[in-house]
């Protein structure tokens, strides 16, 4: 049976150990600088926490270590949490040298923003937390006290700069990330989780193996697909697309712009303006850069009248938008200005809702699956009473749909009580990569609230209107990021059915050029992807740069495989497989690639 975990990782212990060390930094911080430091935001993170500084100089590493040290003093100090309900004139009083604080105790006052920048419906109660000397504005939650935190599972990871509320007009922060557990073990295994994140950073191997780049002279966020990572992409798209038809998906395609008439109907222009694109002029009329898809397949629904033996409808899209991103924050694949997303959206009676649900899910997870995800975990966001669009009872279908789907594909999930968004309850999947990380990839999305704007109807059996369910579906999410999970996840190691090249012909001398050219047509004619390295190096060299290049089969041709039309095989593992002839090598490769190995 699936698990079902109802608490989120914000009533977590975890969460109250990270926010405590990030509170016990900060005093050692404000040590190191009295009198100077002024300090922002310090929350935990999924992984650890961090803390946001206004310092008269630059940190160093060695800093981290003489602050790590305070730290553990302070935590053998076992010195109690306090928290304390104040005024905002209180706070202004107890802050009144920390300009960030007072900006954000503005914010709490006004109702408009929480102690860490984020937004708010109403005005709260103003907290802060004592322990030791330090005194923070929060709103917890704490341990009891800092005895609690493991010194040995606590450590300072690293020094970055960060814009003050993320705006690149505000002042340049220093920001100190650091990590905290409940263990030695496992504070241990993190760490070696993030050498071998590094080693694997889609950054680094997209640049080794000529997948991707990204220009300053296109632009930030906007990827350049070299030969080899489009052939993989290709690859990806090309499964998918084959999938869908066989899934019973209708592919549309729609236009990269559109009118802003057509974004204020959506509602995108009043809940969303800022992460769209400044408008084209164009005569006369405003046109905008398509922030998503879902405005142009709603369209297409309208465009003719549907009767209730047409449904449900199936449009799927490969169609590129554009959401603006500071330049702060874009980040090599997985945070882009400019992204395909592999779209869908279902059109259905209430009757048919369950079983598509079913049908989603399971296809979602068959595709997963096939690009050797194995490990997943779902999140069921649910209705927030103060901020839905709907009756609870307009909830209650879909919201039992979700949730009875996610128990009969026996996916573990948890349920994020009063987190869905206004228009909808809705599954966020996430894939567990080669490292144990977590990866946001598929959403499967209800909506009441286009169907209303936009006027859907559908003819029903008994001759009247009546309003269709309407789901957005991202599968892979956006093709950008997927392929930036999917490098790291095999570390440029692509099984052979997406490998770029699957395998490199290596002639050992200029004599034998022919006959690898030969062996080279013959893996062609077979439908594979193969390269002869002409290169005048020598053979094992030429076998380093191929291995390097991640090439799953290397075939070595000299006098002896010429005469015996055959191959030596070795594998990038290093594994010698000898000498083969061409015939069976044919054959393993295509194997390989039928069963997706």
């Amino acid at each position: 049976m699936p698990q079902v975990d109802s608490q989120r990782y914000e009533d977590s212990q975890l969460f109250r150990v990270r926010h405590s060390a990030a509170h016990v930094m900060a005093q050692a911080v404000m040590e190191m600088f009295p009198q100077e430091a002024k300090i922002a935001i310090g929350p935990p993170i999924a992984d650890g926490f961090y803390y946001d500084f206004d310092l008269p100089r630059a940190l160093t590493p060695e800093d981290l270590a003489t602050l790590e040290a305070r730290m553990r003093a302070i935590i053998r100090g076992n010195h109690p949490f306090t928290r304390r309900e104040i005024s905002a004139a209180e706070a202004r009083a107890l802050f009144v040298d920390q300009p960030y604080k007072l900006e954000l105790i503005d914010g709490l006052e006004q109702g408009t923003q929480d102690e860490h920048g984020n937004p708010l419906t109403a005005p709260p109660a103003i907290t802060t937390y004592t322990h030791d000397k330090f005194t923070d504005l929060c709103r917890g939650p704490h341990l009891e006290r800092t005895g609690q935190i493991n010194p040995q599972a606590l450590k300072l990871t690293s020094i970055a700069g960060a814009y003050w509320r993320g705006d690149d007009k505000r002042p340049m922060l220093q920001r100190i990330y650091g990590t905290a557990w409940t263990t030695a073990e496992e504070l241990k295994h993190y760490l070696w989780q993030q050498e071998e994140a590094k080693k694997r950073d889609h950054r680094t191997l997209g640049k080794e193996l000529d997948l991707f780049s990204i220009s300053e002279e296109v632009g930030p966020g906007l990827i350049l697909w070299h030969p080899r990572g489009g052939m993989v992409r290709k690859l990806v798209e090309d499964y998918c697309r084959e999938e869908h038809a066989r899934g019973g998906y209708d592919f549309v395609f729609s236009p990269h712009i559109g009118k802003a008439s057509l974004w204020e109907t959506s509602g995108h222009l009043g809940w969303y303006r800022e992460n769209m694109y400044s408008p084209l002029d164009i005569e006369g009329q405003q046109y905008y850069l398509k922030p998503m898809n879902c405005p142009f397949h709603i369209q297409i629904y309208k465009s003719r009248t549907r009767s209730y033996r047409d449904l449900p409808l199936r449009f799927a899209e490969w169609g590129t938008v554009y959401r603006y991103e500071r330049s702060g924050v874009v980040h090599g694949l997985l945070r882009v200005r400019g992204f395909t997303q592999d779209d869908a959206h279902l059109f259905c009676r209430p009757d048919q809702m369950p079983q598509e649900i079913d049908r989603v899910l399971a296809f979602s997870l068959s595709i997963l699956r096939a690009f050797g995800f194995r490990d997943f975990q779902a999140y069921l966001s649910t209705r927030n009473p103060a901020k839905a669009a709907g009756t609870p009872e307009q909830w209650q279908a879909p919201t039992d749909a979700l949730r009875d789907a996610l128990l009969r594909a026996k996916v573990d999930f948890q349920v994020d009580e009063g987190e869905a968004t206004f228009y909808g309850p809705k599954i966020d999947l996430k894939v567990r990569d080669a490292l144990g990380r977590e990866w946001q990839l598929t959403t499967i999305q209800f909506d009441f609230t286009l169907p209303e704007r936009f006027g859907l109807m559908y003819i029903g059996e008994d001759g009247q209107e009546h309003r269709p369910y309407m789901i957005h579906r991202a599968l892979l999410g956006s093709m950008e990021r997927f392929m930036g999970v999917l490098i790291e996840h095999f570390a440029g190691a692509f099984p052979v059915w997406l490998a770029p090249v699957q395998a490199m012909v290596i002639p050992i001398a200029d004599r034998h050029l022919d006959y690898a050219r030969g062996v080279e047509r013959r893996l062609r004619e077979a439908g594979l992807r193969v390269e002869v390295d002409a290169r005048g190096e020598r053979m094992n060299a030429k076998i380093r740069d191929a291995q390097l290049q991640k090439i799953p089969y290397m075939l070595i041709a000299g006098d002896r495989e010429a005469h015996n039309e055959a191959v030596a095989v070795r594998l990038r593992s290093g594994e010698d497989l000898g000498a083969l002839p061409v015939a069976d090598v044919v054959a393993r490769l295509v194997k390989d690639v039928a069963a997706r190995a």
